[in-house]
């Protein structure tokens, strides 16, 4: 293990821990991994591949420090064909990168299991990854602390009944080193965990939460060892081992409950898209939760494909840059496999999805470093405080110590483990958690769907917001349309409805489902290019379509009345035939909602790629200290962000995931309008769901009243810390109800945050 780190640099890894990760597993059986060069089974276990690029994660039980994760992140300086390597420690999971053409799964396989993480995999059940296997020893843990705990306990009552004076020879002596021998697993394998971490803590010069648990434990086991070897008692292994079994179960506590507030935010919470399926030959709008295996599915134009699937119908241009970075788009002919995450280029195509969706997939692509930028960095107000808890707290015990050194010896031990155990640092920093934890739940549970917990607190100090307008203030499946122009015939009606239906924008919709002269079938498309945010261009059966606005149609029939709203041009075969006039339907409460977003003090603009015919309509509902700005390109939006901030305004942009993607990603929180869509943004920081875009006003309220119940939550936490203390330096209190007093603290701000948390969502109306 040592030459192989040597060789490549990596000798770093033993700076970071004295005896770090595990030990190489040496040579191993030549063939254990043969089965990762069949490709079946290559293809069930990774989730993206290319010519270059094959994505794949694993999960690794035996991860459990800081080493683990500078040596698993570091793989491509042992093996070059290893381009990324990313851990996720909390569900001890490893995500690869690595170039086929360099190296392959099973070499990838065997270094993990050389350097001593050999994965966990699953032929049985690949899409899901269980954490029974990491949980395991925990539980194990816990069990072995309750039984020995129970039976040290029942061991020491005939002690404590007779005072000490048992009168039978021999037998207090017996029962003393029958409960040493207990009092070994709890000391050396149900308390291994909070040793490890104390000493982590400190050999990097960092007093962490678990070195005053550790030194209390180290206390009270070294106490009653000396007693018992002395034979002046059997001390307070009681004491001792209950300790260690009520932390064990307050943090299995605390585990399942932040699991809890995770599993709230899957794949099935961050993304309500929505997707078109074929069934008895007409197309549905779907979720993607309820998306099968062997349904059929159109993908249009900037569309996401959300699950791995076949190529049955139409010209796949497929761009992977949400999985690779590379926006090279790759042509598929029917028959061929398209992996989840892609995005289709051109003219809608037809799908057969072959594997459900994943689970853990589409959140990766959200959060794929590729569009990882420096915004909602900042750690929670709460940090300061809190790092510095552990030396108050160690300062406290050594004047204890010393207090009851000077006046009652015989008080010092009790005391100061009661000091040790019963003040919480845990429960200041569980503050911050559980609250934006429990806070992101109702958020979604609200059809707000936020990227992580820092977006909370970038968006409680938004002072600017900037509106799109189709499709986010306005609803598009309630627009009234009316074609205006020379006749068409029933045939040129199914080429328009035709090109229109391989756009996902809002307006390219709302023409394709429109009920004007419904052609009985769609036509046969040749080519198709869109022009995000100007129109579309396409050839169908042979005549050239050109669709979008004035500027970008580039001339105006005199027998076509001027725009008086939300217009889309139609030009076939170089001549422009009509428009078709959309009525905008403004989504319901959106007045309401301005008004209380004005009164919170925030400045509103309006951005739209649209033509100000519809200026008064927005002057009347947004003022007329608003200001509009109509015919605005894609970057002409992002600059208009540059411009807000460079004069300090912290800024929210709502628009759609297709024509804003660059505002949202410039902006400091970039919210996407989703409408039972397949569009996808991963520079988005939150999905809000069309039908609660009026309620953004209550949202930012929630968002500020954070950290109010943040710092109301620390307060308790503080006020828990002067009790505890208070009772504990006078010796008033024993180490065994320190013990249980300790998870207790934890679990009841986890209980006041959660009800003050939702109490407060409801008083919004949320």
């Amino acid at each position: 293990m040592y030459l192989l780190l040597n060789e490549n640099n990596l000798c770093n890894y033993y700076d970071l821990d004295k005896s770090p990760g595990l030990k190489a597993k040496g040579k191993f059986l030549t063939e254990r991994y043969a089965y990762l060069e069949d490709e079946a089974t290559i293809r069930q276990l990774i989730q993206f591949q290319s010519d270059e690029q094959i994505n794949v994660t694993f999960s690794i039980p035996q991860m459990h420090c800081s080493s683990c994760i500078y040596l698993l992140e570091n793989l491509h300086r042992i093996e070059p064909g290893v381009k990324q390597s990313q851990v996720n420690f909390q569900q001890k999971e490893v995500f690869i990168i690595f170039n086929p053409q360099e190296t392959n799964l099973r070499k990838v396989v065997e270094l993990l299991a050389f350097i001593g993480y050999e994965p966990y995999i699953s032929l049985n059940d690949t899409g899901t990854k269980t954490k029974s296997t990491a949980n395991r020893r925990q539980i194990y843990k816990i069990g072995v602390a309750g039984f020995c705990f129970s039976n040290i306990m029942m061991l020491s009552f005939p002690e404590y009944f007779s005072a000490g004076n048992i009168g039978v020879a021999g037998l207090k002596e017996t029962f003393s080193w029958i409960i040493f021998g207990l009092s070994l697993p709890v000391l050396f394998f149900s308390a291994s965990d909070i040793f490890i971490s104390a000493g982590k803590g400190l050999r990097q010069r960092f007093l962490n939460i678990d070195t005053p648990i550790a030194l209390a434990i180290i206390v009270t086991f070294a106490r009653s060892y000396y007693e018992i070897i002395g034979g002046q008692g059997a001390g307070y292994l009681d004491s001792g081992s209950g300790i260690v079994f009520f932390m064990l179960i307050g943090r299995w506590f605390k585990n399942k409950t932040y699991d809890s507030f995770s599993f709230d935010r899957d794949y099935r919470s961050y993304f309500p898209l929505g997707v078109t399926i074929i069934e008895n030959g007409e197309e549905k709008n779907i979720p993607i939760t309820q998306l099968q295996k062997f349904n059929r599915v159109i993908i249009r134009n900037e569309e996401m494909i959300p699950a791995d699937a076949v190529l049955m119908k139409g010209k796949a241009n497929i761009d992977y840059s949400f999985v690779s970075g590379e926006h090279a788009s790759v042509e598929k002919k029917k028959g061929e496999l398209i992996y989840a995450g892609g995005k289709q280029i051109g003219s809608a195509i037809e799908l057969e999805i072959i594997r459900e969706v994943s689970q853990s997939y589409i959140t990766q692509l959200w959060n794929n470093d590729i569009f990882v930028n420096k915004k909602n960095e900042d750690r929670s107000f709460i940090h300061p405080w809190s790092r510095y808890f552990t030396l108050v707290l160690l300062s406290v015990a050594i004047a204890t110590a010393i207090y009851w050194a000077v006046f009652d010896h015989s008080q010092l031990w009790p005391a100061v483990t009661a000091v040790l155990i019963v003040a919480c640092p845990c429960s200041l920093l569980l503050s911050a958690t559980f609250t934006y934890g429990n806070m992101l739940r109702i958020f979604g549970r609200n059809k707000l769907y936020l990227k992580n917990a820092s977006v909370i607190e970038s968006l409680a100090k938004i002072d600017s917001i900037v509106f799109d307008k189709t499709g986010t203030i306005t609803q598009t499946n309630m627009a009234v349309i009316q074609y205006e122009g020379l006749p068409l015939s029933s045939h040129e009606m199914a080429v328009i409805k035709t090109a229109a239906r391989q756009s996902s924008h809002p307006l390219s919709k709302i023409i394709a489902s429109s009920d004007n002269d419904m052609p009985e079938k769609l036509l046969t498309i040749d080519q198709f290019k869109e022009h995000t945010g100007r129109g579309l261009d396409a050839v169908v059966q042979g005549i050239s379509v050109k669709m979008g606005s004035v500027g970008f149609i580039g001339s105006d029939n005199e027998m076509i009345t001027p725009d008086t709203g939300t217009s889309v041009h139609v030009v076939l075969d170089n001549i422009q035939v009509g428009k078709f006039a959309v009525q905008n339907q403004y989504r319901p409460g959106i007045g309401e909602m301005i008004g209380q977003v004005k009164k919170q003090g925030k400045n509103l603009f309006v951005l739209s790629g649209d033509n100000d015919a519809e200026g008064s309509n927005l002057t009347e509902i947004f003022g007329a200290n608003t200001q509009l700005h109509f015919n605005q390109t894609p970057q002409q939006k992002l600059d208009f962000i540059k411009e807000q901030q460079q004069k300090g305004n912290q800024v929210l942009m709502l628009g759609d995931g297709l024509n804003d993607a660059g505002a949202l990603m410039q902006s400091q929180v970039g919210i996407a309008v989703s409408d039972n869509s397949a569009q996808f943004s991963p520079a988005s920081d939150a999905i809000l769901d069309g039908s609660r875009v009026s309620q953004l006003d209550r949202f930012i309220s929630f968002a500020r009243a954070g950290k109010k119940i943040v710092t109301a939550s620390f307060i308790l936490s503080i006020a828990y810390n002067i009790v505890g203390l208070s009772f504990a330096v006078q010796g008033l209190l024993s180490p065994m109800i320190a013990a249980i007093l300790m998870p207790a603290s934890s679990i009841s701000i986890v209980l006041f945050v959660s009800l003050y948390s939702s109490f407060v969502a409801r008083n919004k109306g949320l």
